[in-house]
This record gives structure tokens, C-alpha cells and sequence, in this order.
């Protein structure tokens, strides 16, 4: 069963589960993950907590607790998200120490409502990284425009960052400008550069998804031929990006002085079109130095039938920037759609942190103990 993902790991991909609930982590799954799938890596989302505190399981007591000490519902989540991602980094410590600190990493995200406010951004992931106090976290912050002075600040600070919500191939070249930027004020500080990590999170199917949307709604025989294509070129020009960036003679004094290169980590794998091979953001989107971030679904369905052919983005750069060309010709915008998808994806994201405010609050007043 696990073949595939051995293949894939062995091609230089990390893989990271795109998951995690309190009953993952109690039940040993997370562990059994780890040690059978070469999962070596967690990341979260507001959306994935949301549905894991929602489903109650292995909450309750802590619920109560919280309830009997009056605590405010922003102050409950943040126990309990911290919490889960505590355990989840003390059960992912081996791998971090094996492989030198680079994985057995588990992200949590600033409270997506902070997602335009620089200054704000910069206090929740400070506070974040104090209250998980775990060596092998990340600090998730989005790549919105207030987000990009945040994450220079927060890596000048020595806190490793997943930047998340990454769509475009600008954006992205001003995600790796930032962290740079944010190394460089380390240096400058003082601080050990070997100790902070950081990754990229390009998100892969939602772009299909935006893209195919609009071609069909063209339904031409060149929109129908151009559906399907434009998330892997997008992806595969964001590591032609990067090849360039961590090649520069700015990067190589970062280097000289111990820093670690921010790795594009592929966000959004799961397949959202039927008409597409489940495993198709994996198997064709393999390079050494990346990471893959995957549900559960994705991961099964690699292990079951992926097809890992080895490295699958060298040498596509021409045919992917033709592809993404195709898709402009007809009179899509490229600019228009990430940022579209960017404020969706910031959007989805308030949603289900509202959604859990709402479902937690409900909790602590049901389980609040009576008066006298």
C-alpha cells in the first residue's frame, strides 16, 4: 500500500497531512501515520479545527473546564487549537530531530479575522509561538498584503513562519522577498538562522477549479482543451521562481550564514473535479526540496494507486507558461483570478473561524455549571 508514498518520499518530497482532531492524536493515528504513510509533517487551518472541535470528540472535559472558569470563547479556542497542536508536535518530535529540525513540524494559524492588519498579525503569532512553546511549529500567516511586512517581522523575531494562501506567481516572489528580508533582520539581530524554518504554501486546486469554471462558461473547443491545466503550470512556475530566488547572490550570503531555504510546499492537493485523477497534484507536481500537504482522502489514494515517475517539474517550465498563456488568450484574467481566489480563501476562512466561535460558545453554555 505504501509504495507509492515511499517513492515519493524518497524523491524528495515531504509529506504533510493536511489534518488534525484531538481523536487523531489519542487514538494513535497520528502516530501509525508517521511510522506507515512517511507522513512526517502536520498542517491546520481554521476550517480543519472548526470541524474537529465541532464534532466534540475528545473535547468535553476541556470544554467544561474552560466553562467553570468563565473564560471568553476566543480564549477557549485558542486553549484548545494550542492544545492540539502541542500534542501533535510532541508526537511529530522524532522526526524533527531526525531530520535536523526541517520536518516533524505542525502549523497553527493566526486568527484569520487578522488577515489585513499587519501590527495585529505580528502580536497573534508571537502569542501563538509562546503558548505552544514546541521548537517544531510553524506560524501560519496569509499572504495578504498586510501579511507580507508581518512575516519579515515575525522571521526577523527568529519564529519559523508556513506562509499560507499563496496563488500567484507575484505574490509568491514577494513571499520569498519578505522572508528573505525577514532572515537578513535576524542576521542583524544576531540570531541563529539554522533554528528558523520556513515554507510556502502555493495553493494548486483551486485554481483549476476558478480557471475551469470560466472556460466553461466560454465553451469553446479551445476552452475545453485548455481545462485541467493551468493549476500544475502555475505550480510549476512557482518553482521555477524559487530555483531562481534561492540561486541569487542575496540568498547565498543567507546561506554562507547558516539560513535554510523556504521550501514551496503544495497546498489545496485534493482533487475537486471527478473528471480528474485523484492523485493528479502529486504525482505531477514531484521535486526534490518540496513538501506536499495532503487530507487524508489524497494520501489513501496516493498510497493505494499514485504514480511517482520521479522528478515531474523539471523541464516543464515552457509548456506550463504556454498553458497558463492559452488560458489569457481566451480573455481570462490571470491577475483577476488569484485575487479572487486570495480573497475567497481569506473569506473561507472567517467563515469557519466564526462558525467555531459560534459552536464553541454554545458548548460552554450548555456545559456551564449552575449558579449556588
Amino acid at each position: 500500500m505504501t509504495d507509492a508514498l515511499k517513492r515519493l518520499s524518497d524523491e524528495g518530497v515531504a509529506i504533510w497531512l493536511d489534518d488534525l482532531s484531538r481523536k487523531r492524536i489519542t487514538s494513535g493515528n497520528l502516530s501509525e501515520l508517521i511510522d506507515q504513510q512517511h507522513v512526517v509533517g502536520v498542517t491546520t487551518n481554521p476550517s480543519i479545527f472548526q470541524k474537529a472541535i465541532s464534532s466534540g470528540d475528545g473535547y468535553e472535559q476541556q470544554l467544561a473546564d474552560l466553562a467553570a472558569r468563565k473564560v471568553t470563547v476566543e480564549e477557549a479556542i485558542r486553549m484548545i487549537t494550542t492544545a492540539d497542536v502541542r500534542d501533535a508536535a510532541d508526537v511529530l518530535r522524532p522526526v524533527f530531530e531526525e531530520t535536523g529540525g526541517q520536518d516533524g513540524r505542525v502549523s497553527i494559524e493566526v486568527d484569520p479575522r487578522l488577515a489585513h492588519n499587519t501590527a495585529a498579525t505580528i502580536a497573534e503569532a508571537k502569542q501563538l509561538a509562546w503558548l505552544v512553546d514546541r521548537p517544531n511549529t510553524l506560524i501560519k500567516i496569509p499572504a495578504t498584503r498586510a501579511g507580507l511586512p508581518a512575516i519579515t517581522e515575525v522571521i526577523g523575531l527568529g519564529i519559523s513562519v508556513n506562509v499560507t494562501l499563496i496563488f500567484s506567481l507575484e505574490r509568491y516572489r514577494e513571499v520569498m522577498d519578505a522572508y528573505l528580508a525577514g532572515l537578513e533582520k535576524a542576521k542583524a539581530a544576531g540570531l541563529d538562522l539554522s533554528k528558523i524554518r520556513s515554507v510556502a504554501s502555493f495553493f494548486v486546486s483551486r485554481v483549476d477549479t476558478e480557471i475551469d469554471k470560466r472556460l466553461d462558461a466560454l465553451g469553446s473547443p479551445e476552452a475545453k482543451e485548455a481545462r485541467g491545466k493551468a493549476a500544475l503550470a502555475n505550480a510549476r512556475l512557482a518553482f521555477q521562481a524559487y530555483e531562481e530566488v534561492f540561486s541569487s547572490d542575496r540568498w547565498a550570503a543567507l546561506d554562507k550564514a547558516g539560513a535554510n531555504k523556504q521550501r514551496p510546499l503544495w497546498a489545496s492537493t485534493g482533487v475537486k473535479d471527478p473528471a480528474y485523477k485523484d492523485t493528479l497534484y502529486v504525482d505531477d507536481l514531484v521535486a526534490p526540496g518540496t513538501v506536499n500537504t495532503m487530507p487524508e482522502a489524497t494520501l489513501e489514494a496516493v498510497a493505494d494507486h499514485g504514480q511517482i515517475t520521479g522528478n515531474t517539474i523539471a523541464g516543464t517550465y515552457e509548456q506550463a507558461r504556454a498553458d497558463l498563456d492559452a488560458v489569457e488568450r481566451l480573455g481570462i484574467s490571470y491577475d483577476d483570478v488569484v485575487q479572487v481566489l486570495e480573497d475567497e480563501g481569506v473569506e473561507k476562512f472567517e467563515s469557519s473561524w466564526n462558525d467555531l466561535l459560534k459552536s464553541t460558545e454554545a458548548e460552554l453554555q450548555r456545559l456551564a455549571p449552575s449558579e449556588g
